[in-house]
């Protein structure tokens, strides 16, 4: 199957992926409210999140370029300073940029 990359094909491509996206969220919801919320539950909801986020940033920080690496510490000194994750990833994005045009 092949689109062609017209803006017709490029608007498709974005639609069928937030329709996706709406669907694997509702879907979550939707299945969660019919799993009793019990200590065990959350728990292993606690440990995916963990390791989803380790699967997206150890891979990065091993095979990405020096401005990912940038991003990636001053994201974690940032967030473990100040415990606020939105500053924290403001800094990484500027200190990737800053890495990336300079160097």
């Amino acid at each position: 199957m092949s689109i062609e990359t017209t803006t017709l094909g490029i608007l498709a491509i974005i639609a069928v992926m937030a329709l996706v996206t709406l669907g694997t969220r509702f879907g979550g919801a939707f299945l969660m409210e019919h799993v009793p919320l019990n200590r065990r539950v959350e728990s292993f909801i606690s440990a995916m999140a963990s390791s989803v986020l380790i699967a997206i940033v150890v891979p990065m920080a091993f095979a990405g370029d020096l401005g990912a690496k940038a991003a990636l510490l001053t994201t974690a000194v940032i967030m473990i300073a100040t415990g606020r994750s939105l500053p924290a990833i403001g800094a990484g994005f500027v200190a990737a940029a800053v890495v990336r045009q300079f160097i």
